[in-house]
């Protein structure tokens, strides 16, 4: 089994990982962890992608049907300098 050690720790954040290791009725070893064992076993997939997230986020409100812009001319190809 590995160990770790962490050094500079803010004590703000070390007073809130014992509020939340006592919350969860855990040593703030056992809460260490139980965080790290979780931010390494999710899926990735359960995460939303931004365009998702912001999706979401709006769904409520019925979000908005945007019509893309017509265009009146063809894109024109980039002029690119040549390279010897």
């Amino acid at each position: 089994m590995a160990a770790i050690s962490v050094r500079d720790l803010a004590e703000d954040v070390a007073a809130r990982l014992k509020v939340r290791a006592a919350r969860h009725g855990r040593s703030m070893e056992a809460e260490v962890r139980a965080i790290l064992t979780d931010a390494v076993t999710a899926p990735e997939d359960e995460q939303p992608n931004l365009a998702q997230a912001i999706r979401e986020r709006f769904a409520a409100i019925g979000g908005a049907d945007l019509q893309p812009p017509r265009r009146s001319d063809m894109p024109r190809a980039a002029d690119l300098p040549d390279v010897p």
